[in-house]
């Protein structure tokens, strides 16, 4: 087991990070807390370089399944994966492109599956370190004029830390993502569906199979055994 400082982590991070906090953080600036909500975003660059896929994981869940079964996840990423993620299972990113849809009303971008693409939930995520050094278009991707570029083409404006990052970046790139399956991030979290989204909202938070991990976001309760 080795223990990781959280302060000497951030001060790494910050420089990383420091300019898409400004887009993806619910504070009007660019805090230097903030950083640790992109501690994914950027660790194949602070990780110790022997450390070659790491899985990272939200507080709030509950395990049905081996931790070793997510591991085998790895094995299945296409050539130029970096990241193993679940989509998001509400329509918060339908909510979030609402202009970029009105301008482009043809669009998949925060649509609901299998179709479309509703974006990411960052609560599990699956971290190829190896693959995300060697990727030269995610590294590019980090930089602040690419993500300055991408944040205008879709007028994103998000609060959400890494998940805003990967979900923006998955819109253009998907090929940089392994799709988990819903049942191993399965949400709970049911906010949108009383906020405007009741009549689209099951087409997002379905999700069929035996459940391997539960993920109480938004504070919702997790069923018992």
């Amino acid at each position: 087991v080795i223990i990781h400082d959280v302060n000497e982590l951030t001060e790494k991070l910050f420089p990383i990070v420091e300019d898409m906090q400004k887009h993806f953080s619910a504070g009007s600036g660019t805090y230097y807390s903030d950083s640790i909500f992109f501690l994914s975003v950027a660790m194949h660059r602070i990780m110790p370089k022997e450390i070659t896929q790491i899985i990272q994981v939200d507080l709030d869940l509950k395990y049905k399944a081996n931790i070793r079964d997510l591991f085998e996840e790895f094995d299945n990423f296409q050539e130029r994966a970096v990241i193993g993620i679940a989509r998001e299972m509400q329509p918060v990113y339908r909510h979030t492109f609402w202009q970029y849809r009105r301008e482009n009303p043809q669009t998949r971008v925060g649509e609901p599956p299998p179709d479309g693409q509703p974006g990411f939930n960052s609560g599990v995520l699956l971290l190829n370190l190896e693959a995300m050094r060697h990727s030269k278009l995610y590294n590019q991707l980090l930089e602040p004029a690419m993500v300055q570029k991408l944040t205008e083409k879709y007028h994103f404006k998000g609060h959400l830390g890494d998940q805003d990052f990967f979900t923006m970046v998955g819109m253009e790139h998907p090929e940089l993502f392994h799709v988990l399956d819903c049942t191993w991030n399965r949400q709970l979290c049911t906010w949108w569906k009383d906020h405007g989204y009741s009549d689209v909202f099951e087409q997002y938070f379905q999700c069929e199979g035996e459940v391997k991990i539960y993920h109480g976001n938004c504070n919702t309760p997790i069923p018992e055994d």
